[in-house]
Order: structure tokens, then sequence, then C-alpha cells
């Protein structure tokens, strides 16, 4: 029975990719407060990424957790348990896309533009496409960006070989955060299940990334 949702969604998946909409948005009525189909996403903030649509979710099956990179920080593992423990979802599915805007800076990069480094302007301008505005203060929060590992990639650039390697990078080290953290179980009467997937965002379809494997470098 593990992963029998997840599974489903992916089948949804080809039907969106396809042209059909599976996702039904009209409003359901009275619904519990757990999710039906015990399914917690994590995905990406990006405009482009609906999930409901992409995987045919219906309102009421799953918790959506969202942010800027699909990342698995502290707030994602804190609305992880929550979900587990409390509201009984045990099918994880953790979600980046193409073409991500976390490829296109370094955490270093944006503090020091934010704090008003002409250099680091310039190159977060050019990334950008736009005249980047420096607020020209320091501030300790918050304390990470997270963005991916690796070398750089052109803002919004079309897939390639690199961008993709960066992209499984980060949603491998996302499933081990997960899948290594005491309080979310993965043995036992009460484990949870944990795949990782990008998101192609000229296709509309999702690819699996495998687990284990590397998680990248800085070089």
């Amino acid at each position: 029975m593990a992963n029998i949702h997840t599974n489903h969604y992916l089948e949804n998946n080809k039907l969106y990719a396809g042209g059909q909409a599976v996702h039904k948005p009209a409003y359901p009525g009275k619904q519990p407060i757990n999710p039906a189909k015990h399914v917690a996403v994590v995905a990406c903030m990006d405009a482009r990424l609906d999930v409901e649509d992409m995987l045919g979710l219906q309102t009421g099956d799953a918790h959506i957790i969202r942010n800027a990179g699909g990342v698995v920080n502290d707030d994602t593992i804190r609305c992880l348990i929550i979900s587990h423990h409390l509201l009984n979802t045990n099918e994880i599915i953790l979600i980046h896309h193409t073409r991500c805007g976390m490829l296109a800076f370094t955490d270093d990069l944006l503090k020091a533009g934010l704090e008003g480094d002409p250099a680091a302007e310039k190159l977060l301008g050019q990334a950008t496409g736009r005249a980047f505005t420096s607020c020209k203060k320091s501030s300790a929060m918050p304390s990470a960006f997270h963005a991916f590992r690796g070398p750089l990639e052109p803002l919004d650039g079309p897939r390639n070989a690199r961008q993709t390697e960066r992209l499984e990078w980060d949603v491998r080290r996302g499933m081990s955060a997960i899948l290594n953290h005491p309080w979310i179980p993965t043995s036992g009467p009460d484990a949870v299940t944990v795949r990782g997937f990008i998101y192609d965002v000229d296709t509309g379809m999702l690819g699996e990334v495998s687990y284990p494997g590397t998680m990248g470098s800085f070089g």
C-alpha cells in the first residue's frame, strides 16, 4: 500500500501534461481537517507551478507546503512533523522544477547585493534582467536563502544537464533531511514515505529523482 496515492498522482500528472484538467475547482462542501489522501507536498512557490492541477489533487486531499525553491528548511520540517503526527499524513512528495530562480544566485551574492555591494548589484541585475535596488542595510534575518548548490545558471535558462544535476542534488538533500529527522519515522507502523521529483515547466511532466545519490559540491 506504500505510495499508493503518490503513484495515482503521477498518473494524473501524465493526463495534465497531455492537456486534461484533473483538478476540480468547485467548492466541495464540508470536509474533515485531516487530508483525505494522507499526502503532504513540498513544492516551490514559482508561479508556473499549480500543484493541485499538476497532480490532480482535489480540495481536502493533501497538505501543500510552498516556499522559494521548495527547500526543506526548519519551517518545512516543522510543518511536516505537524502534518504527520497530528493530521495523519504518511506520504511526502517533494517537487523542484526546471528554470528555477534558486539556480541563479548564491546566498553570499544576494546578501552582498542587499547590503550595497556594487559588484553584487551588477551581477544580480544581469541575472534578473531588471535593475537590482539595494537596501544598503545588513540584517541577521533570514539567516539563509537556501540557494541551490553548484555553479550558477542564468535566470530562467533552458534546461540542460548541469541544471538538472543541480536540481537533483537539492531534491536529494531535501529527501535526506526528511528521512533522517528523528521525529519523522521511516520504519514501523507509523512510517512515512518520501519521493522527490523535478517538474519540467516546459512540458508539464514530473520526473522522479533517484535516492540515495550524490548531493553536490561547491566546485
